[in-house]
């Protein structure tokens, strides 16, 4: 009797217990189902993009796909789906609670009444237990379920997560050479123009509120406008961008393109950062403050240069790493290395408070340009395929994610004047982005935009995750909420439309297509000579004098040389080393940061490769074809570094 007694305490005692687990278990449950279903998107996503290709179609991207199936989904789950109810507890404030009444607290405790472990001698005493609830936000729906909750996901997830690794393979793996010889029009088209879409879309989209009936604008102030152009005007054009690729589409329009939708990234989070911090230096005396514009628009310059230190920085670190470590003995080990590095300096940025998206890309520009040539075959093969495999994955997740909560996030909000007032004020945006901006840059630039270029830049200025992750990030106002509603039908419509018909446009407009990389480099080096020619154009390299250096890019131009003569031999094992760029005062130090194999290596052979070189002068492509075409100037280049370097390898023979 007292053996049953006791397995009856027990038992009573953990009824709350049980009851929690059981409650942990459906959660667990409903977790996995939702990443089942995430998981069984992506994966008709891959099979529906095989058999496009397969079938030759290209008037849909997988972009596209994963939108429209997250849309059939989301609509299944919200209208067709099993509910799982979840209970609501209504919790008012204590009269004399110590807390700010206009911003909610970030976490509830609430005490419950549960039974102690009965004893023998007071089986009726309770005592009460202590629940933390995390703080989600404004209720708009009180009869959601589960499982809608649960298709959605942390904001945060979306920034820490899903784009770092989405904007580190944007940076690593740039085609450098052409985007450095369109650096110019590139950082106009990215930070100007950018900027430039941001205000003016703010603006309009302002004097279209002021328009609108007083239920629909009361909520929206100008700097919400303002927020709502910064997040509004960056540019993800990865349809287009793969139509490019298949179709080889002319590559410096392609470097113009991707170049903007690199960087615009990295503008806009920095921008859309300075407008709330003008938000909050703003005294609200119903004027422009001076003061607080100054000190917002420093804190755009000065976070978007720190971040890019930072991203720089911890490049040239793993760089230095893999140079003078012999970590390349253990492939393995050295891909950790460099994805815990890259991943790091995202991670060192956002908790400086700066912005890890400018930081992690020219974190991947630097690894791309100095770490990959350091790596071992084994890690330079699996870090392109890891990062591109990410990028893949991360992408289309989003994109499906975009359709699944159109239907399942519980606060959007639709006001139809909003939207078409976001649409019309988003396109007039992006015209002023390129139509004047090309004008200018076509005054001294050489070879010039054509028209029907900008017309194609103009229609490449798809939305997509970076538009999408800004909007989401904070929809506890009514503002916001309208907000990324517009965003995520803006993305949807211009993923599906532009990027379908960007195919159409391109024979429209006929742009040039079929132009590899190797034919452009002829075009523009005809100094070069390919495996193919088997001599046919030994009078080409003469017309190469008609090619004047003022052509490419004035900042390229300079970067170039000293990349050449003091970064690559600082970060990496190129010639020529830094004993022989630095002054000979120098001389001890340059010995102690080159490496054995920098002074043993041929260097009588440069390899020309568009994704390794910035950019190359016609003179060192001449003397490369030349060494190849002369194997005794090789052998003399070899003897006389062999005789140079003799005494550094071995200054005491025997």
């Amino acid at each position: 009797f007292i053996v049953f007694s006791c397995l009856i305490a027990i038992c009573n005692g953990e009824a709350t217990d049980i009851a929690l687990d059981a409650k942990a278990n459906l959660t667990h449950r409903i977790d996995s189902l939702n990443l089942l279903l995430y998981t069984f998107l992506l994966t008709l996503t891959v099979l529906t993009i095989w058999l496009f290709k397969h079938r030759r179609v290209s008037w849909l991207h997988e972009t596209g796909l994963a939108v429209i199936y997250g849309l059939i989904v989301g609509a299944i789950i919200r209208y067709a789906g099993t509910t799982t109810p979840v209970i609501h507890l209504p919790v008012e404030p204590q009269a004399n609670a110590k807390f700010n009444q206009s911003l909610p607290p970030d976490t509830l405790w609430l005490d419950f009444p549960g039974k102690l472990d009965p004893g023998i001698n007071d089986p009726d005493r309770v005592q009460n237990k202590t629940y933390a609830y995390v703080f989600r936000g404004q209720v708009v729906d009180i009869d959601e379920n589960e499982i809608d909750l649960k298709a959605t996901f942390d904001p945060e997830i979306f920034f820490n997560i899903i784009l770092p690794p989405i904007i580190f393979h944007a940076g690593y793996s740039l085609k450098r050479k052409y985007f450095f010889r369109n650096l110019g029009a590139i950082l106009t088209f990215a930070i100007i123009g950018t900027t430039l879409s941001a205000f003016l879309v703010g603006a309009l989209m302002y004097g279209c509120v002021k328009m609108m009936p007083e239920n629909s604008s009361n909520s929206l102030s100008f700097l919400d406008t303002l927020y709502f152009g910064a997040l509004i005007s960056p540019t993800d054009p990865l349809t287009i961008l793969a139509i490019f690729h298949d179709m080889h589409v002319d590559v410096n329009l392609y470097a113009l393109v991707f170049g903007e939708s690199v960087l615009n990234d990295a503008v806009a989070i920095a921008l859309s950062g300075a407008i709330q911090n003008y938000g909050e230096h703003y005294s609200s005396t119903g004027g422009f403050e001076q003061h607080a514009f100054i000190r917002s628009l420093g804190d755009f310059f000065g976070v978007f240069m720190l971040s890019l230190v930072i991203g720089a920085t911890m490049g040239c670190v793993t760089a230095l790493l893999t140079k003078f470590t012999r970590v390349r003995d253990f492939p393995l080990l050295e891909s950790a290395l460099f994805v815990l590095m890259s991943y790091s300096t995202f991670l060192i940025a956002e908790a400086s408070e700066l912005t890890g998206v400018v930081a992690v890309l020219f974190c991947g520009i630097c690894q791309a340009h100095y770490t990959y040539n350091n790596l071992s075959e084994d890690s330079r093969t699996r870090t392109k395929q890891i990062f591109e495999l990410l990028n893949f994955l991360a992408e289309n997740f989003i994109f499906s994610y975009i359709g699944v909560s159109m239907f399942t996030f519980p606060k959007h909000h639709f006001d139809p004047l909003f939207i078409t007032a976001g649409f019309v004020c988003a396109a007039i945006g992006r015209a002023v982005n390129v139509y004047p901006l090309s004008f200018l840059l076509n005054i001294g630039r050489k070879p010039k935009i054509a028209m029907n270029s900008q017309h194609m830049l103009f229609f490449a200025g798809l939305r997509g995750a970076m538009s999408f992750a800004l909007a989401i990030r904070n929809t506890v106002s009514e503002a916001r909420q309208m907000m990324l509603t517009t965003t995520s039908l803006i993305v949807i419509i211009t993923v599906i439309v532009q990027g379908g018909a960007a195919s159409s446009l391109l024979n429209w407009l006929k742009i040039p297509v079929g132009v590899d990389d190797e034919t452009e480099q002829l075009n523009n080096y005809p100094g070069v000579r390919s495996d193919t020619d088997n001599g046919e154009t030994e009078g080409v390299g003469a017309s190469s004098s008609s090619k004047k250096p003022h052509e490419k890019a004035f900042l390229a131009r300079i970067w170039g040389d000293f990349d050449t003569k003091y970064m690559k031999p600082l970060l990496t094992h190129s010639r020529p080393t830094l004993l022989e760029t630095l002054p000979v005062c120098c001389n001890p130090i340059a010995r102690l940061l080159t490496t054995t194999e920098q002074l043993t290596q041929d260097s009588g052979i440069r390899r020309s490769d568009s994704d390794s070189d910035l950019c190359l002068e016609d003179d060192d492509y001449r003397n490369t074809a030349t060494n190849v075409a002369d194997p005794q100037h090789i052998r003399r280049n070899s003897i006389n570094r062999e005789s140079k370097f003799a005494h550094i390898l071995n200054p005491h023979p025997l």
